[in-house]
């Protein structure tokens, strides 16, 4: 930086007044028969520090700052370069801090704060409850407030008369949903009012992978007909590249079924998520007071009575709240891990900083005594700070933008938003703002100490002693890093010891060398009595002579994979007063061989018989143990009756099975399923809760030898053979749903366990750090000790013991303050309390194991000293 023309002639003015002022003090001097040296050196002393005088005149120049500035600056990046090894220590410390803070904070931006990509997207809300189809027209025709909307959580259709058949994953929507949340189509054109009605709807709009992958990106698939489940859709349009929602998985949209004459599926099984956009001029108040309203008369409206209180605690919410308000919490305990772990890097840091301040005391001196102020040296010391940590900035925001995708691939997959999480701009401030906060942080230690430097001891040979109070700092630093680490490794070890309670709970079932497929006909193919049992019936068969298979069963969805029929039943034994309570139970329809294979115990009665799916046979069911002790406690169940509501047939109870984790691996159920029943696949299984014929899609449970592989490459062949038509998806084991089904706790346990990693070696470092330094600055002493007779192992003890007492420090600190921060966390934890004493026992003695193992290096070093040498010690 090249001063400028009229500051140059600034400093020039000043340096010719300052001479001149100076002549003029000598001359009278020697006037006065002062020699001419004598009366330079009184004149010269008179005047003062002549530095001061420049710097003090500078200041009221005005813009002097940004002199000082560029001066700081070119000295912080020669001390930066003088000292590489320092650097790169330092710099590598607050990457592994800075670029953490950065990938995680990229996460909370891109699923908590961005808004959603919508227009006005402050007017989108949602019900708290999900509601069936026939209750969406009421409110849809009636609300005042709002433009309300509707989706399922997901549909899955054939895709067929192309090459193989294929699975694909889409969403039904009310025909308004495009137009209400305020997207257009890449191409054509997005549903028009009334084409979610009964005649009107078989119409298709692609995403843009789809039209891509499957269509070759047809430039005139507009207008042509696809084959869905049978039926003939018009492609109408084709979504933009960007546009993934409601779920990244969605291939395709297509309107709702909106048939009253379908009951079951109109009011009983088509539970879904309403969303709205809020009228010109309402507010959110105001459509939450009209949906307690709008409750009564969808209640009236049903096609059976309900229970006065059904969705009495529905709500209206903020949409983005209502998407993300599952994993808010655990990405802000994310956030606040890596915190930590970038408080214990700026500590680290700080303490190499006090350290290299101590061998610059005489430097730092000696600008004091030529006139530099405390605050110019101070604000000398921050600016190489935030060089360094904004280095560190810029290399871990470039480690963050790839870690990134490391780190969503460890997360499920279902996270909400997860997709559109990216390192955008915001997130680049966010680096460049925490980069110089951070080096202020750690640069105010070596600031700190400086004020307190001793000038006579500093100039004399550089006096170690010069700057007070920098040991205590400094062990302080280390304490309150060890305190941190303690923090992070408790939390850690709580979440990995809940993952452990979590993978060995016992599901219910046996998920060891079983196999599992689902299997998709159109519903249209089962219409006809007894054709989907012939098909399964025939699968079953041929899949059962397959090597390596020895036993196959199918049934309608398989636990931990949020796939069952849900039914409002009556009790016979539990008549429902009018106005109370409908028990809701699950509905899972198999084969017989269903429970063996998959392990289920019968604890009472008797297993599901083929003969019970024959059309003549009486309609029996098995209960699980948990319904049996709601609706029959203290009684056998055996021989009493339940049936779907919309039903006149009483079923009947013939057996009691175990508990099975159907929702998932910490509950039997949703809260607000009351009971679980099975029953045969057969003439009158229910599909979903519609009319009564025998589900279309089934899986099948396969329980193989190790050869798993070979039977899955066979299974699209053999479904093949017997109806080309019908694809086969999630070839997978059981297992791998098992595993699936802790993928969240999973994820959050590793991050931190590797955060915890990294905060256990940078305390290690620290502690190692301050010990060496303590060694260096003891040496002469160390030497007296061993002079007088001081042996070996009491220099050994002498300086672990230092090294033990900052680790008993953290870690007293530590666990009072995982103590009350765990609590947080109480929510993500399975089988374990927040306090759980043998983690907090095991946690501090591993961390002052580390601790005495760090401190034992430069202790070895001290054991070696040579008492003549360090007598000579300065």
């Amino acid at each position: 930086m090249k001063i400028p023309t009229r500051r140059r002639k600034q400093e020039q003015e000043l340096q010719q007044e300052i001479r001149a002022h100076l002549d003029m003090a000598t001359h009278d001097r020697i006037e006065r028969g002062e020699s001419a040296a004598d009366a330079k050196h009184s004149a010269r002393r008179e005047f003062g520090n002549v530095a001061l005088v420049e710097h003090v005149t500078r200041d009221q120049w005005g813009w002097i700052w940004l002199h000082e500035l560029g001066q700081d600056l070119r000295y912080g990046l020669r001390i930066v370069r003088r000292n590489p090894g320092f650097t790169a220590i330092a710099v590598l410390t607050l990457v592994l801090g800075i670029g953490a803070n950065t990938a995680i904070f990229s996460l909370v931006n891109g699923v908590l704060l961005q808004p959603l990509p919508f227009p006005a997207p402050d007017r989108l809300v949602g019900a708290t409850i999900y509601f069936p189809k026939g209750a969406f027209a009421i409110l849809r025709d009636r609300s005042r407030t709002m433009d309300i909307i509707a989706n399922t959580d997901s549909t899955e259709f054939n895709l067929t008369g192309k090459d193989l058949p294929v699975r694909l994953t889409g969403t039904s929507v009310s025909a308004k949903w495009f137009s209400t949340v305020g997207t257009q189509a890449a191409r054509g054109r997005v549903f028009q009012e009334g084409e979610d009605q009964p005649g009107n709807e078989n119409v298709v709009i692609l995403s843009h992978s789809l039209w891509e992958r499957r269509f070759s990106s047809d430039p005139n698939i507009i207008g042509r007909s696809i084959i869905l489940d049978n039926v003939n859709r018009q492609v109408v349009g084709v979504m933009p590249a960007s546009f993934r929602w409601p779920s990244p998985k969605t291939e395709l949209w297509v309107p709702l079924d909106l048939d009253p004459r379908k009951i079951g599926d109109y009011w009983g099984s088509s539970y879904m998520p309403i969303i709205a956009r809020l009228k010109p001029g309402a507010t959110v108040e105001q459509a939450r007071a009209e949906i307690k309203q709008l409750r009564l008369q969808v209640l009236a409206s049903y096609a059976w009575r309900m229970p006065d209180d059904t969705w009495q605690k529905v709500s209206i919410a903020p949409l983005h709240e209502l998407l993300v308000g599952d994993v808010r919490e655990r990405l802000l305990l994310l956030l606040g891990a890596v915190g930590l772990l970038l408080l214990i890097a700026c500590a680290n840091v700080a303490n190499l900083l006090l350290a290299r301040a101590t061998t610059r005391q005489k430097e730092i001196a000696l600008r004091s005594a030529l006139g530099a102020g405390r605050w110019r040296i101070a604000r000398q010391l921050m600016t190489e700070s935030v060089l360094i940590s904004l280095l560190g900035g810029a290399l871990g925001f470039g480690a963050a933008i790839y870690g990134l995708q490391i780190l969503k691939s460890m997360l499920p997959a279902d996270m909400p938003r997860l997709a559109e999480v990216t390192v955008d701009s915001r997130v680049l401030l966010f680096t460049a703002l925490l980069s110089i906060a951070t080096g202020i942080i750690f640069g105010l230690a070596p600031v700190g100490g400086t004020s307190r430097l001793n000038l006579t001891k500093a100039l004399k040979t550089g006096d170690r002693g010069g700057i007070s109070g920098t040991h205590r700092l400094s062990s302080l630093l280390v304490a309150g890093e060890v305190g941190l680490s303690v923090v992070l490794v408790i939390a850690a070890g709580l979440l990995v010891k809940s993952l452990w309670n979590l993978s060995n709970a016992n599901p219910g079932f046996r998920a060891e060398k079983i196999l599992t497929a689902r299997v998709t006909p159109n519903q249209s193919f089962c219409a006809e009595a007894g054709r989907c049992q012939m098909f399964y019936r025939d699968l079953v068969e041929r899949v059962r002579a397959v090597p390596g298979v020895t036993d196959v069963a199918t049934v309608n969805g398989l636990p931990l994979t949020g796939a069952w029929d849900t039914i409002p039943s009556d009790i016979e034994a539990r008549p429902v007063a009018p106005g109370a309570h409908v028990p809701m139970l699950m509905e899972r329809v198999c084969t017989p061989e269903y429970l063996r294979i998959m392990g289920i115990s019968l604890l009472q009665g008797r297993g599901l018989a083929e003969a019970d799916g024959a059309p003549s046979a009486q309609r029996v069911v098995l209960i699980s143990k948990s319904t049996a002790e709601r609706f029959w406690p203290g009684k056998s169940p055996i021989g009493e009756h339940i049936k779907p509501r919309w039903l006149d047939t009483w079923w009947t109870i013939v057996g009691v099975v175990g508990d099975v984790r159907e929702y998932n691996m910490t509950q039997n159920m949703a809260e607000w399923l009351d009971g679980e029943f099975y029953t045969m696949y057969g003439a009158h299984a229910l599909n979903g809760s519609g009319p009564e014929a025998a589900p279309a899609e089934m899986t099948l449970v396969i329980r193989t030898t190790e050869e798993q592989s070979q039977v899955g490459s066979e299974l699209q062949a053999i479904v093949s053979s017997l109806n080309g038509d019908v694809p086969v998806s999630q070839v997978e084991t059981l297992s791998g749903w098992v595993r699936e089904a802790v993928a969240g706790t999973r994820s959050t346990a590793s991050l931190f366990v590797i955060f915890a990693a990294l905060a256990v070696i940078l305390g290690a470092i620290g502690i190692y750090g301050v010990i060496s330094y303590s060694v260096a600055q003891r040496t002469r002493e160390i030497g007296i000790r061993m002079a007088l007779g001081a042996r070996r192992s009491e220099v050994l003890m002498l300086i672990v013991g230092r090294g033990a007492k900052l680790a008993l420090a953290g870690v007293f600190a530590g666990l009072i303050g995982a103590l009350l921060l765990t609590r947080l966390m109480t929510s993500l934890l399975y089988g374990i309390g927040s306090t759980d004493p043998f983690t907090y026992v095991s946690v501090g003695v591993l961390l002052i194991f580390v601790a005495v193992s760090a401190s034992y290096i430069p202790a070895r070093r001290a054991m070696q000293v040579d008492p003549m040498v360090a007598l000579r010690y300065e």
